[in-house]
């Protein structure tokens, strides 16, 4: 699998979501602007030891992603969407993409990814968003159960 941020704010929660695919074997795309620096103590706090065994690539921009990755296949988790995660097609080496903490997706990919759109439910009252360390490990463990069948150490 893998894991797509883009514009990502905060350092911790980078960090949180490369120790989370270190230990799944997924690839980390970070696509700039990013507000912090990759050598920042935050996010190496929050990676722990882990970080220097991250599997992860830096863009530019969305383009410079695309180009880099010629005809991926895109899944795009948001709050602002009807269909629901478990209704996403997952496939083996698909990319799961995360807008940032504060503003999300960029807004033009609700109109280009509309039918690629997928939301973790959250029946709750009272919050706007899960913290997207958790949405990532949500998405990203149901990709992975439902491409190879389980989850076995």
């Amino acid at each position: 699998m893998n894991v797509v941020l883009v514009a990502p704010e905060i350092p911790q929660n980078t960090g949180n979501i490369g120790r989370l695919c270190v230990s799944t074997g997924s690839k980390l795309h970070l696509i700039k602007p990013l507000g912090f620096s990759l050598e920042d103590k935050y996010l190496k706090r929050a990676g722990m030891d882990y970080w220097r065994h991250v599997d992860y690539e830096l863009y530019e921009n969305w383009e410079d992603f695309i180009t880099r990755n010629p005809e991926p296949v895109l899944y795009f988790f948001s709050t602002k969407t009807d269909a629901v995660f478990w209704e996403c097609p997952y496939q083996a080496g698909c990319y799961l993409v995360f807008g940032n903490e504060g503003s999300g997706l960029p807004p033009d990919f609700y109109v280009r990814y509309r039918d690629k759109m997928f939301t973790i439910p959250m029946p709750g009252e009272f919050f706007r968003s899960l913290n997207i360390a958790n949405s990532v490990a949500i998405a990203l463990y149901e990709g992975i159960r439902r491409t190879s069948g389980n989850c076995k150490k």
